[in-house]
């Protein structure tokens, strides 16, 4: 075997011993980082483990204390995002930053736009766009406004719009956290073809089996160090974890256990001998968003709602809270006469409290300390002529970082500075405070590690047992169903099957989604 088979390509990336520091806080400690021409490197690690730090500290967001960058064996430090975009490194992150009020077109090529004599040549733009667009499988009209479109088509317009940059590295921040398993599979076809044209692509996700159908190598970071590198090939997904977390998975098997064992309670009847109804919705719907539709919520519970993108999930949580303004139907809250809540100001006097799933648009002020984020809700239900005693915002914030294990633990930090995961703490930290009777929780866990996310899901359980009724939204049915104690699922907006949670499937709720006979879609038409 000649020496060129056997020497491995030379880096187009390589980190080495990079650290960085905020104030007290070592965010990245001594880190290296190699990546490889044709090849997918998942960078791995629980939220505020480093890998947002690593990413931007690469493309010039962040300024290193020390340590080296090389790109193609010279050593480079990049000024701006833009400096490293010039030289090829290209970024997409999880929250989307494109501009909604401008077209899909002039979103892709924002700063690129071809032009003649200073005139913007708009055909050519949207010609362009067009066929960037049509390499990735998306069927969306370049000319369109980029604001009319969900959050996972916009999440495509920003993948699109980093490849046709012609990267030599691809940095992917979580990007399938908004997408379809259709997309998904769409954005890996992309994803090899442009491994196979020598492009080195950094894939950062939490969703495991993506990871390792998808990468090549894997670098785990915790607590802003490299834990290891490894093939992908030859590492398990126990291995990994525990990499991650540095500890065992046993809680996920206890939130199953006492999820089971409430569901179980629910079929025969026992538990609801007991309870009365928190809320109940009777014909709740709004045209073009919810069909009409009946739920009940008890004390003590946690309703799984399960459903593909579109199917009303995130439409039924708004009309429960007053986001949104109902047509028809009514609310009872704990026996009150029927009624419709006219805001969410009207939900959260009546012990509402809701997490949207959009948390940069709905939820995180950025600016803001983490103190001040963590206190809105209850500021806001005492009234701004009203402002929380300084003790007594002492007392709640250092109550809830430890409760919730939000790092870095210094509450004066802005928002910004925080982890999604950390800042997704934040704000159910924000509601807990508020003593709420009914929690609604619209993908609490998404573009969360492994990590956060047993510690989210037990919260849960930890909050229904306590007598919190919990309404569990996520596109993870295997999440759902290990949660929840009773389960309502949706189609096309409007809801198809409700049931308690027992001895329930994956497989049996794609059953009722898709209308295939047999298993439990079979058993719902019997039922009915």
């Amino acid at each position: 075997m000649s020496q060129a088979e056997v020497t491995p390509p030379r880096p187009v990336v390589e980190m080495r011993d990079v650290s960085i520091t905020f104030g007290t806080v070592r965010a990245l400690d001594q880190v290296s980082l190699r990546l490889l021409p044709g090849e997918v490197h998942a960078l791995m690690g629980e939220n505020g483990a480093g890998k947002s730090t690593l990413i931007k500290a690469l493309t010039g967001v962040y300024t290193i204390d020390s340590g080296q960058v090389d790109v193609d064996g010279v050593e480079t430090q990049f000024a701006t995002p833009a400096a490293a975009q010039h030289a090829g490194i290209s970024t997409v992150y999880q929250e989307v930053n494109l501009v909604p009020n401008l077209t899909v077109a002039e979103n892709m090529l924002l700063g690129r736009e071809p032009r003649r004599l200073g005139r913007i040549l708009r055909r050519e733009m949207n010609r362009r766009a067009a066929d960037s667009l049509q390499a990735l499988g998306i069927d969306v009209d370049p000319t369109s406004e980029l604001g009319s479109h969900p959050i996972a088509v916009q999440q495509l317009v920003a993948i699109a719009r980093a490849v046709d940059t012609d990267a030599r590295v691809l940095i992917l921040d979580e990007p399938t956290s908004s997408l379809d398993a259709d997309e998904v599979a769409r954005l890996f076809e992309v994803m090899r073809r442009l491994r196979e044209e020598d492009t080195a692509i950094v894939f950062v996700s939490h969703f495991l089996d993506q990871v390792f159908e998808i990468a090549d190598r894997m670098t785990i970071l915790r607590n802003g160090r490299v834990v290891g590198e490894r093939m992908v090939a030859e590492t398990t997904q126990l291995e990994l974890v525990q990499l991650m977390i540095g500890r065992d998975l046993q809680a996920l098997e206890r939130i199953d256990h006492a999820a089971q064992e409430v569901a179980e309670a629910e079929e025969t009847g026992e538990a609801a001998a007991q309870r009365l109804p928190v809320l109940s919705a009777v014909g709740l719907g709004r045209k073009g968003s919810l069909e009409a539709t009946d739920l009940t919520l008890y004390a003590g519970e946690v309703v799984g709602i399960a459903g593909l993108l579109g199917s009303g999930r995130t439409e039924l949580a708004r009309l429960l809270f007053g986001a949104d303004a109902a047509d028809t139907g009514d609310l009872s809250i704990e026996g009150s006469s029927r009624r419709r809540l006219r805001s969410p100001r009207h939900a959260i006097d009546r012990n509402l409290a809701f997490c949207s799933e959009d948390r940069k648009a709905e939820g995180v002020f950025e600016e803001l300390s983490v103190a001040d984020n963590m206190l809105l809700g209850l500021q806001a239900s005492r009234g701004w002529l009203r402002p929380i005693p300084p003790a007594t915002r002492a007392t709640l914030v250092a109550e809830f970082m430890t409760a919730l294990d939000i790092r870095p633990a210094d509450p004066s930090l802005p928002m910004r500075s925080l982890s999604g995961g950390n800042q997704q703490k934040v704000l159910l930290a924000r509601w807990l405070i508020t003593e709420p009777d009914v929690l609604l929780l619209d993908e609490p866990t998404r573009g969360i590690d492994i990590g956060a996310k047993t510690q989210i899901q037990q919260l849960v359980v930890d909050l229904a047992e306590k007598g919190m009724s919990v309404v569990f939204i996520s596109a993870e049915l295997e999440e759902v169903l290990r949660l929840s104690h009773r389960l309502v699922v949706l189609k096309d907006r409007r809801k198809i099957a409700e049931r308690p949670n027992v001895d329930i499937s994956v497989n049996d709720v794609l059953e009722i989604i898709t209308g295939e006979p047999g298993g439990l879609a079979e058993k719902e038409r019997v039922d009915a």
